[in-house]
């Protein structure tokens, strides 16, 4: 798995630097809302214009990466989320960050879903393994995103804004250089083709289970910093540990269980035993010891449930991988805009118990809708080939 052409290491560094943006914010939430005068529930919008944005561009991914080529398409998005993040940092109201960083969105939108298709189409490899990669770069991303944005964020919050900025920029570097020339597709996406793929009943359930599941993450990542009152430096450590939480088990523990149990009881017990989280997090909420600690236990269920259901959808859907990562990123981001404003809302007009019993709510019910999916999933965990996607790495070029 670890022996990969160049051009699917630079992806995957892509990957990690794209992915840092997730947590990179969440340790100057607080900080934004006390030097700009805001609410919580009005800089939570820094994740719901986001990932609103990310969500609705996701349609247009497969269009411009089948006219474009996937290189181009890559390039492109690192180029939007230099320009979005750099002028969120420049910005002086919280209404400015929040246009900026749904400009940022669309930037990781072209990004993100061209990278996975990417990674799994050249990988050397089974598809599981190829995810894996992408999964510990996920991980390794969403693990060092906090703790930058605690360290840079204890000197200003425009930090970590300037910080992507820059990042993003040896990310195009690297990109352009490693990735080889990646040709349009024969056949050019359209607008009607995630829809359609939506039709496919184990792909819409495995989609509604993600959009429910990530009502509950995002819940969790865009409220905590509210109720635990620390320092950026602080709020930063924290999620850091949540993030190396879910590198590990994202990586190492959920093949191991997949390979044991089978993806779909794998994922059901995940999604109760993250449920169970966010309910200890509603009765604990004032006690920082216990939001600090269910926090980073939190991060071992998400690292689970990323790998095992994006692996799902990569094997669920009888149509382009492209496609079925752009259908399902579509509808799965909904449910991440939302979260983040509605716990805002509920902890400022009810109490700061509420969010995460809504949180933990949504992720029963994903487990529910997971349970009523199974019966179109069989077969997602019969064992590939290695290697059997080698003669598809034409599609970014080989190792020289």
């Amino acid at each position: 798995m670890w022996r990969q052409p160049k051009a699917v290491w630079a992806v995957a560094f892509a990957s990690v630097v794209a992915f840092m943006g997730i947590g990179l914010v969440d340790p100057i939430l607080k900080p934004i809302a006390d030097n700009l005068n805001a609410s919580a529930s009005q800089v939570s919008l820094l994740f719901t214009s986001y990932m609103a944005v990310m969500g609705v561009a996701m349609l247009i991914t497969g269009v411009v990466a089948s006219r474009i080529g996937p290189k181009r398409t890559l390039l492109l998005g690192l180029v939007v989320i230099i320009a979005g993040a750099g002028l969120a940092g420049m910005s002086d109201t919280v209404t400015e960050i929040v246009g900026w960083r749904a400009l940022w969105g669309l930037g990781n939108a072209l990004f993100i879903a061209t990278a996975l298709a990417t990674i799994v189409n050249s990988a050397r490899g089974s598809v599981a393994q190829a995810i894996i990669l992408y999964e510990a770069a996920l991980g390794l991303g969403i693990a060092v995103g906090p703790l930058v944005g605690g360290v840079l964020g204890s000197i200003s919050w425009r930090g970590p804004f300037f910080g992507v900025s820059a990042l993003m920029a040896f990310a195009v570097v690297v990109t352009a250089i490693l990735l080889p020339s990646t040709p349009p597709a024969q056949r050019k996406t359209t607008l009607a083709d995630p829809f359609r793929a939506l039709r496919h009943r184990g792909l819409l359930g495995v989609a509604i289970t993600a959009l429910l599941y990530n009502f509950g993450f995002f819940t969790l990542l865009a409220f905590t910093p509210f109720p635990l009152d620390m320092s950026a430096h602080e709020i930063g450590l924290i999620f850091f540990g949540w993030g190396v939480a879910l590198a590990f088990t994202s990586v190492v523990v959920a093949p191991r269980l997949q390979h044991r149990f089978g993806t779909v009881p794998t994922l059901l017990v995940n999604l109760l035993a993250m449920s169970a989280t966010l309910a200890v997090m509603a009765v604990g909420t004032e006690n920082k010891t216990v939001l600090a600690t269910c926090v980073v236990v939190s991060g071992l269920f998400i690292g689970i449930n990323n790998t095992l259901i994006t692996e799902t959808v990569m094997k669920a859907a009888p149509v382009e991988r492209g496609v079925a990562s752009a259908a399902y990123s579509f509808v799965r981001f909904s449910g991440a805009a939302l979260a983040p404003w509605l716990a805002g809302v509920l902890g400022e007009q009810i109490n700061v118990h509420v969010p995460y019993w809504v949180g933990a709510g949504a992720v029963v019910l994903a487990a529910g809708v997971l349970a009523l999916t199974r019966a179109h999933l069989t077969g997602i965990d019969v064992e590939e080939v290695d290697d059997v996607d080698e003669a598809t790495a034409i599609t970014v070029g080989s190792d020289s």
